[in-house]
């Protein structure tokens, strides 16, 4: 009998050390989440204790907002841009960086990592000023070419590809260190059979290294994406969503509406909030289906070539 308590009181205290963790989970993820949902269907400015249901009305709206869909088409560019250069960009870079030849390796993985540690509403006040066309540094280094100052920030054709090379850079360690652990786990025998067997650094790249990193493309490749669709900190902190709406993503869109309004909808907001990660869903969703697609294609040329 004494032998059945033991393990039920056991299990008693790992629930008691795991119960403030449900709990704060559920408190600030999973009901605010499931909240939006009804407010999406009310009318709602977030103080008054009114809130009048709409049904639809708010997706009506704000699928009828130009606004809404200039956001959607800022964020998938946002997305374009940044995506393949922290993939592939850290893909060559973790290449790089994992071979045992290359001296100080690890002190060049700590230096690319500092900045994903760092805060990232910091780093958007910080590059806000070392851009500024007035004070900042690079003004300051033009200046001394003779060159007049260029407001990368404050020009609506260079915003938005200032803010996503800032992303990049600041989420650029995080992507290395996928990499880096997907490198990790190829057998270092591999490569020593293949260089025994006369094989060159490109046969064994080719050959070895990539056939065996393509199951955590997909991986990392909707890893990245997904984290290209939550830029908010730094981009609120570098432009606010100007100049002009050029670099308003979604999320800025959704605060704008919720937050910064004069009179607060936080029905309408909560509704582009749903169409949002409904975006996010389908747009995870081709990638995976695409490249599970172009890996079933290629092993059926493998097996193919074979025979």
């Amino acid at each position: 009998m004494a032998s059945q308590t033991r393990p039920r009181r056991r299990n008693l205290w790992i629930y008691a050390f795991l119960m403030p963790t449900f709990v704060l989970y559920g408190v600030y993820t999973i009901y605010p989440i499931v909240a939006s949902y009804w407010y999406s269907f009310v009318e709602w400015n977030g103080f008054s204790a009114e809130q009048r249901f709409v049904g639809v009305s708010n997706y009506e709206a704000v699928l009828a907002d130009p606004l809404f869909w200039s956001s959607v088409r800022i964020t998938l560019l946002f997305m374009l841009v940044v995506a393949p250069l922290r993939i592939f960009g850290a893909f060559f870079l973790a290449i790089l960086l994992n071979s045992p030849r290359l001296p100080f390796a690890r002190f060049f993985r700590t230096v690319y990592f500092l900045p994903v540690v760092t805060t990232t509403a910091i780093i958007g006040v910080v590059m806000r000023f070392i851009l500024d066309p007035g004070a900042g540094p690079v003004a300051a280094v033009v200046g001394l070419f003779g060159l007049p100052p260029v407001d990368l920030l404050g020009d609506s054709a260079t915003a938005l590809v200032t803010t996503a090379l800032v992303y990049v850079w600041k989420f650029f360690g995080i992507t290395m260190i996928y990499w880096l652990a997907a490198l990790q786990t190829i057998p270092q025998d591999v490569y020593d059979a293949a260089r025994v067997d006369g094989a060159g650094g490109a046969r064994i790249f080719r050959h070895i290294t990539l056939p065996m990193l393509l199951p955590f493309l997909l991986i990392i490749t909707v890893l990245t994406i997904e984290d290209c669709f939550h830029a908010f900190d730094l981009m609120q902190t570098m432009t606010a969503g100007g100049p002009f709406y050029s670099t308003e993503i979604i999320e800025i869109y959704i605060y704008r509406w919720a937050f910064a309004a004069s009179i607060p909808q936080l029905g309408f907001a909560s509704a582009a909030a749903v169409l949002f990660g409904v975006l996010v869903l389908v747009v995870v969703a081709l990638q995976a289906w695409a490249t599970l697609t172009s890996q079933r294609l290629r092993s059926q040329g493998t097996e193919k070539g074979r025979a």
